[in-house]
């Protein structure tokens, strides 16, 4: 079996290096050996290696990740406390890339590495330094720390609120592009994309936020506030050993000019992602790399669907005719998803490859959709405050306005019609600023099936969570303590999980007691700002894993463990930045999928769009903790 060492090094180039380092060296290489022995008869090749300092010290925590394939598949490992790494069933006869990744040093990729053969083992010592230019160190940071200093400048609570829930709505402000100083007519012009989009602002915020966001993020500003700290131990301390026990996989799927909005694993083990901007349902196979895309019929929808025109809320880059949003698989494996500018629902059946579609009768933008129990399709309706049920076995389909906050909110949903039929005709971009703005619409907005049947939901802009009887139809609205609701789910003992959007926190309501509990993210301590847009509940391992949407990770959390007085939250940083998550699913493995759909694509580190598969690799750590050995 052959046997290759090679050391790299990111930062400045070092010397022969210090005795600390030979011997550094040669326990890696015997290291290295050792894992040869037990690698012996694989069909695969092995990556291995160590990361340490300058002074032959190692580095732990540092995200390692290898890039082949194209288009691109990354495999990520952290390192150990020893900063020795492991990434094992690599096969490639293409060169490969290597990255090395941690917050306060200095890392890269390095492409073209020779190609792996079958059966290799590669040896890599690598040695790391620490960021010391604080410009350079700032730019690491996730958008939640920098959009921190903009919260902490604006007095009014609500104003902090209504600016983490319109201007996070689809992407993050986490890369260059989006921080840049404008003048006073450009920041404009952002805010009426902004407001054609769905977020709407106050009209004296938005008046403000220009003169804002220049003074804050002006360099001179932002990056004494943001590294004030650095070279301490703790400003970017390494995450906790069980993270770094995590694998971490990315598949570049579609194009800069894609947003893989939802995804949902099939129980056939493909993945099923939808591309909200090119009508694009993508399969993908992990096992084999192999992608599919399909386009979902348009029929003679123009582009913006039903929204179309010259109002049209597409970015300019978009193809969206129909705009898939969210998707599920249903009992008989077909993947149905809504198409919220089609304003349809359409079923895919994977077997045939072929594509049926529902309209709908009332209602505008189906935004998210589940099954309950009888195979029935529920699904929220955002932009005239229904939620519709289709049931497939009969065609039967229904929907349910729900109530408004105000008349003025009544009397505007009922118009929707009206608005809709003039904005296809009539430009009111212009008018946007000061007309538009300030408006509230309810946008009822994540949904889920109770285990008791009942059907609830969230109203994203007012603060509410509702249920309805699933025969009756009748409506309960009930006030949440914290703001925007967004995604929620029900665990397996019947009570509901809500991400609290523009409040930073995770909320558990017991639907018998009518009673909420609510648990801060770790993620907005020292400031930062996180914005959770969804949570799904891993029943078979009593853990919710939450969506930090603003600060390119995933987060767990085990009731159990808060309940019993220890750390219930673990906040697993992602290779990427700027990942802003949506949708969570799992597989059979107890693995947590996601996708990376910030919009626009082309501000995610690397251009592309991707879906995220972490594998926590901790199973004898959850089995303990069931047992009460942990």
């Amino acid at each position: 079996m052959g046997k290759k060492l090679a050391r790299r090094r990111w930062g400045r180039l070092q010397g022969s290096g210090p005795p600390a380092v030979a011997r550094a060296l040669g326990l890696a290489l015997a290291v290295g050996l050792s894992l040869a022995a037990t690698t012996e008869g694989w069909a695969s090749a092995v990556v291995s290696g160590r990361v340490v300092d300058a002074q032959g010290e190692p580095v732990a925590g540092v995200m390692v990740t290898l890039r082949r394939s194209e288009p691109f598949h990354d495999t990520t490992v952290f390192t150990r406390d020893s900063g020795v790494f492991f990434v094992s069933g690599v096969v490639s006869d293409e060169p490969y890339a290597l990255r090395l990744r941690r917050t306060g040093w200095r890392g890269g990729w390095q492409p073209e590495l020779a190609p792996l053969a079958e059966g290799e083992v590669r040896r890599l010592e690598m040695v790391m330094e620490p960021e010391t230019d604080p410009v350079a160190l700032a730019a690491q940071l996730p958008a939640s720390d920098w959009y921190g200093l903009v919260l902490e400048r604006l007095e009014g609570e609500g104003d902090r609120e209504q600016l983490v829930r319109q201007c996070t709505y689809c992407h993050q402000q986490g890369s260059r592009a989006t921080r840049m100083l404008r003048d006073e007519g450009e920041w404009q012009k952002v805010l009426s994309l902004m407001a054609r989009m769905g977020g709407t602002l106050s009209p004296d915020l938005r008046e403000r936020l220009p003169s804002l966001f220049n003074e804050v993020y002006a360099p001179e500003y932002a990056v004494p506030r943001l590294t004030a700290d650095m070279g301490k131990a703790d400003f970017a301390p390494p995450p906790p050993a069980v993270v770094r026990q995590a694998l971490i996989e990315e598949w570049e799927l579609g194009q800069r000019a894609s947003m893989q909005h939802d995804l949902a694993v099939h129980p056939d083990g493909r993945i099923y992602s939808v591309d909200m901007m090119q009508d694009q349902l993508y399969r993908l196979d992990p096992e084999t790399g192999e992608r599919h895309a399909f386009s979902f019929p348009r029929g003679d929808l123009p582009p913006g669907g039903v929204f179309g025109g010259p109002n049209d809320p597409s970015p300019p880059n978009a193809n969206a005719h129909v705009g898939p949003h969210s998707l599920q698989v249903a009992p008989d494996g077909a993947v149905w998803s809504t198409l919220a500018y089609g304003n349809q629902l359409a079923r895919f059946d994977p077997e045939e490859e072929t594509f049926s579609v529902y309209p709908l009768e009332e209602g505008y933008y189906p935004h998210t959709l589940r099954f309950d129990g009888a195979g029935r399709i529920w699904y929220t309706v955002a932009a005239s405050n229904h939620v519709g049920v289709l049931d497939p076995a009969t065609g039967e389909h229904r929907w349910v306005r729900l109530p408004t906050r105000d008349l003025g909110q009544a009397i505007t949903m009922r118009l929707m019609p009206a608005f809709l039929w003039l904005s296809q005709r009539f430009d009111f971009s212009g008018a946007a600023a000061s007309a538009g703005e300030g408006a509230s619409a309810p946008v009822p907005y994540g949904i889920d099936v109770a285990p008791d049947g009942s059907v609830w939901f969230s109203q994203l802009n007012e603060h509410r969570i509702g249920r309805i009887d699933p025969e009756s139809f009748e409506v309960e609205i009930i006030e949440t303590p914290f703001s925007a609701p967004r995604r929620l789910r029900f665990d397996g003992d019947g009570r509901l999980w809500i991400p609290g959007f523009s409040s930073g926190l995770v909320a558990r309501f017991d639907p018998s007691e009518r009673a909420f509990q609510t648990y801060a993210l770790p993620t907005m301590a020292g400031g930062a700002i996180d914005a959770p847009y969804a949570l799904n509940v891993d029943r078979d391992r009593g853990t919710v894993w939450i969506c930090g949407t603003n600060s390119d990770t995933l987060i767990r959390f085990d009731p159990n463990a808060s309940d019993a007085g220890r750390e219930a939250f673990t906040v697993y940083p992602l290779p990427t930045r700027v990942t802003y998550t949506r949708e969570i699913d799992f597989d059979d493995q107890g693995r947590v999928w996601t996708s990376n759909s910030n919009l626009p694509s082309w501000q995610i580190e690397g251009g592309f769009p991707r879906v995220v598969r972490l594998d926590p690799r901790d199973e004898a750590r959850t089995a303990a903790r069931a047992a009460g050995a942990d």
